[in-house]
């Protein structure tokens, strides 16, 4: 059972909640300034705790986007998401702001962790999730652990090479599955605003955009079943859960000998599996 306070600082928005026998009892959001310095985003934390009724001391878990070291300091590995988060000592700071009894980790790796406990993963011992929205991220959970590493990196599936990228992705590298496959890569191929606007476009383009993004994520599924013999794949996100995208991944998957097609799966938690995550130990 968790219990306590829980902040989620996405690329986009920056949700707070209160948290009671493991099920969120009140929630608010405001969107993220990704252009704001470490000192800023803490701040905004403050302002949507204290419309919680958080007090200095209470239990909090804050999960962020980019990468947590095992000193908790923060990177936005990305460059295109949270341009001011450049390795500050987050967890320090949270602990000066807000007291001792605060925890940090990657949102992805929160979400993964929740899905494992509390949704798509419960019943099986190697479970893997993926977030695909506007970039994508996720971990893997062997036997009830996360997969960690002592420089954060461990879990940032999206930056895993693909077959059907060839651009420069915000990480550094080129190629990689994010820059295919997440919501900014398709808008970009279909020529719209953003990806939801490509999911209601009727052109070829779009079209396209969304099943390069699929096989993207299908192949992505295949090579994780063949390093971490994964049981079941769930798919969270804007992107990830649009109407048929997750049956589009599991139509794309069919091209990969039996032994590799790993089952997919919506992600349950939705919105909240971050801030649950964010207080799971």
């Amino acid at each position: 059972m968790i219990e306590g306070f829980a902040v989620d600082l996405g690329g986009t928005k920056t949700a707070a909640s209160r948290i009671e026998n493991s099920t969120i009892v009140d929630r608010v959001q405001e969107p993220t300034d990704g252009k704001a310095g470490l000192e800023d985003q803490i701040s905004a934390m403050a302002g949507l705790l204290s419309r919680l009724g958080f007090e200095p001391g209470a239990r909090l878990g804050v999960a962020v986007a980019g990468r947590i070291n095992s000193t908790g300091h923060w990177q936005a590995v990305n460059a295109d998401t949270l341009s001011g988060i450049k390795g500050v000592p987050l967890l320090e700071r949270l602990r000066s702001r807000f007291g001792a009894n605060v925890t940090v980790r990657n949102d992805a790796a929160a979400a993964a962790i929740a899905e494992a406990r509390f949704g798509a993963g419960q019943g099986v011992r190697n479970f893997g999730y993926l977030t695909v929205s506007t970039g994508v991220g996720g971990d893997v959970v062997l036997d009830g652990r996360l997969v960690q590493s002592a420089n954060g990196l461990a879990g940032h599936l999206g930056f895993v090479s693909s077959p059907f990228g060839d651009s420069m992705c915000g990480s550094g590298r080129r190629g990689t599955v994010e820059s295919v496959a997440s919501g900014r890569a398709i808008a970009a191929a279909a020529g719209t605003v953003d990806a939801k606007a490509a999911f209601s476009a009727d052109t070829e383009e779009a079209r396209r955009a969304i099943e390069i993004s699929a096989a993207a994520i299908a192949r992505l599924g295949a090579d994780l079943a063949a390093i971490f013999g994964l049981e079941r794949l769930a798919i969270g996100g804007s992107v990830g859960l649009a109407e048929g995208y997750i049956a589009l991944v599991t139509e794309k998957m069919v091209v990969e000998p039996p032994l590799f097609r790993v089952p997919v799966v919506p992600a349950v938690l939705g919105h909240d599996s971050a801030l649950l995550g964010a207080l799971c130990s």
